[in-house]
């Protein structure tokens, strides 16, 4: 699984290092491709076969309601099939560089199935608005979703 928190640099060719335990868990699991996408506020990279898992999910829909389209237009439109070099990196398109304001300074944070890319500063602001927000949150999921931390 993806876990954790960590800073890296985007070279100004647009390639990041991914950390080792990243690396590992890819290369047990999986194998070294990933697909890069746009969320609202940073990038997604799934594990090729997990990416393969929301096609197909998606592939049900053909055509239908306007916000399914949307979202998919959105998701699936903007990814990127990025493998892993010799070094370990990821060159990111430029497209999603710019869409996600990578700048130089970026965080890697695992989501269990896939891990985001944000820009390091976004990151932190969000980061602090949970904090500051965190019982509400904590009472709303557990309410809703019967998850409890």
């Amino acid at each position: 699984m993806f876990r954790g928190r960590s800073a890296h640099v985007l070279d100004a060719k647009g390639r990041l290092s991914i950390p080792a335990r990243f690396r590992e868990f890819l290369q047990a699991k999986y194998d070294d491709r990933l697909v890069v996408t746009n969320l609202p506020s940073c990038l997604a990279a799934y594990p090729f076969e997990e990416w393969r898992k929301i096609e197909e999910h998606f592939s049900r829909f053909q055509f239908g309601p306007p916000e399914v389209i949307a979202f998919k237009r959105y998701l699936l439109g903007a990814a990127a099939e990025c493998s892993l070099d010799a070094q370990g990196r990821i060159l990111i398109p430029q497209r999603l560089r710019e869409e996600a304001v990578l700048t130089r300074d970026v965080v890697l944070s695992g989501m269990l199935t896939y891990f985001e890319i944000s820009n390091r500063d976004s990151l932190n602001k969000e980061l602090q608005k949970t904090r500051s927000n965190f019982d509400q949150y904590s009472s709303d999921i557990t309410a809703k979703f019967g998850i409890s931390g």
